[in-house]
């Protein structure tokens, strides 16, 4: 678990020093990704549970999006990344089988 902090750590002070450009290219990645989640969710129906799946897969990007607009602290920005890209991939693998 120490790995991952000083990982963690290390990433936020690299954000940190350069905001501006590294938000700009987070935007396009987890839009991306976001995308083609959202994509593979539509695939598999339009259920309950996929629509549920497409409403947490929106409001994560949509909140990340949100925090660059809006200027918040980097650790804001940083974590609604990190907790984007996580839902993202973990709803993706899920609907890939």
């Amino acid at each position: 678990m120490t790995g991952i902090m000083e990982l963690y750590h290390k990433g936020l002070y690299e954000f940190e020093k350069n905001m501006s450009g590294y938000a700009a290219i987070f935007i396009i990645a987890q839009s991306c990704l976001g995308s083609v989640a959202a994509l593979y969710i539509l695939v598999n129906g339009v259920a309950p549970l996929q629509m549920f799946q497409l409403f947490l897969i929106t409001i994560a990007c949509m909140g990340f999006n949100a925090s660059v607009l809006s200027q918040q602290k980097p650790k804001v920005v940083f974590n609604l990344f990190i907790i984007s890209v996580v839902l993202s991939t973990l709803v993706l693998i899920l609907n890939l089988f």
